[in-house]
């Protein structure tokens, strides 16, 4: 009995990863190559195209919180995070007749709406489906899967591009719609968790929020500052471009990334389980410090190529760990909202996050906005070394 149910919570594991496997091919192979689509079609500057992703992330992260809240108070998760997922459909399809800038921020806005209702009620299935010991390693294989679509989906946008020109960029994001396909049919092997609850009055999580572990309040802040300095991966691309990179050859080094993150994401995972949540995630902040200096003061060719691969164990270091984290020492009837809050305020503070470094490539020069995020994640690494001290069992 005892292996048929580890057996169950695995292959549970396995499949929302597989969701997210699909789904991010299919995500992948389009939005590396929207700042390169918006600069060239539409003459769109570094402003603009901060300003569009913060947009569009801010609004998506809005609606997290809510999605969260509902996964815990009604216990459909499952059928909530299926709509955020088709929404993947509607998204390429806005883009295939998008004829502006507008146009493109608006299949943004759709692609992200969807992300802010499907990533909480996800997250909490893949907390629900491990053991609490292990619960690093369930959002690392999660990682893990997530990451290699992203990579398998920005490698066929090289593959494409390469072939089929510059000039096809539509084509692309018709062809980008097949992988969203195959992740809503692995919603046919989830088995959603729906353990009866007493029923008891419950009340709005706002209302509660002065309940709230210190340190949880706390570790929201820090992310909140953390993330105000980590602005729109498009930066990262335009970066590239402006040292020498060509179109294509920006893609396989945002396929060098997501390879990276996702050879890494388990391990860092499972060390998490061992050495606690925090050791990790402290390290991962000072990582990303050091990523962004390079990415401001990188000279070289070579010297980019580090930098991203770098950001890649950033990324693992922090991404599935963080999930982990919360769910660890978020109250177990807000779990799913407190997830859904964590991505919120990281989502509001992306707006300015963008909008920020934008401004800075634009009036100082492309070095300053990752010497910005490169302080302000230092800054979140000291708060969470010093300060941070966990009343439930983070560690």
């Amino acid at each position: 009995m005892k292996d048929e149910k580890k057996k169950l919570i695995l292959n549970n594991v396995i499949f929302l990863g597989l969701v997210s496997f699909f789904a991010d091919i299919s995500s992948e192979m389009v939005y590396p190559l929207i700042p390169l689509y918006l600069t060239a079609s539409f003459g769109a500057t570094p402003v603009l195209v901060g300003i569009i992703e913060g947009i569009a992330e801010s609004i998506a992260s809005l609606l997290k919180v809510f999605s969260g809240y509902i996964s815990d108070r009604y216990q459909h998760k499952k059928p909530i995070a299926f709509i955020g997922y088709a929404t993947g459909l509607i998204y390429k399809l806005a883009l295939i007749f998008a004829g502006s800038w507008i146009g493109i921020l608006s299949a943004r806005v759709i692609d992200r709406f969807g992300k802010g209702i499907r990533t909480a009620p996800r997250d909490v299935m893949v907390s629900e489906s491990a053991d609490k010991s292990k619960l690093g390693n369930a959002f690392g294989i999660h990682k893990a899967l997530d990451m290699a679509g992203s990579a398998i989906g920005v490698l066929l946008a090289f593959i494409l591009l390469k072939n089929l020109g510059d000039g096809n960029y539509k084509l692309i994001f018709a062809i980008s719609i097949i992988p969203v396909i195959f992740a809503l049919i692995m919603f046919a092997f989830i088995r959603e968790n729906k353990t009866p609850r007493s029923r008891v009055k419950r009340e709005h999580f706002w209302q509660n929020a002065g309940k709230l572990d210190n340190s949880l309040k706390l570790y929201l802040v820090i992310a909140f500052i953390f993330t105000l300095g980590n602005s729109s991966n498009s930066f990262l691309l335009l970066r590239a471009n402006d040292i020498g990179f060509s179109d294509t050859d920006v893609i396989l080094l945002y396929f060098l990334y997501n390879t990276v993150t996702s050879l890494l994401s388990v391990p860092f995972g499972k060390y998490s389980d061992k050495i606690g949540r925090k050791k990790i995630l402290v390290g991962g902040y000072i990582t990303f410090a050091a990523v962004y200096l390079g990415f401001a003061f990188a000279a070289s060719k070579p010297a980019l190529i580090i930098a991203f691969v770098m950001y890649g164990v950033y990324t693992a270091m922090v991404a599935g760990v963080e999930r982990a984290f919360i769910a660890e020492i978020a109250p177990a009837n807000l779990k799913g909202t407190m997830l859904g809050l964590h991505s919120t305020l990281v989502g509001i503070a992306l707006l300015p996050a963008s909008v920020i470094a934008g401004v800075l490539w634009d009036t100082i020069g492309s070095f300053a906005p990752f010497v910005f995020g490169a302080a302000l994640s230092a800054a979140a690494a000291i708060l969470l070394a010093i300060f941070f001290k966990p009343q439930r069992s983070a560690e």
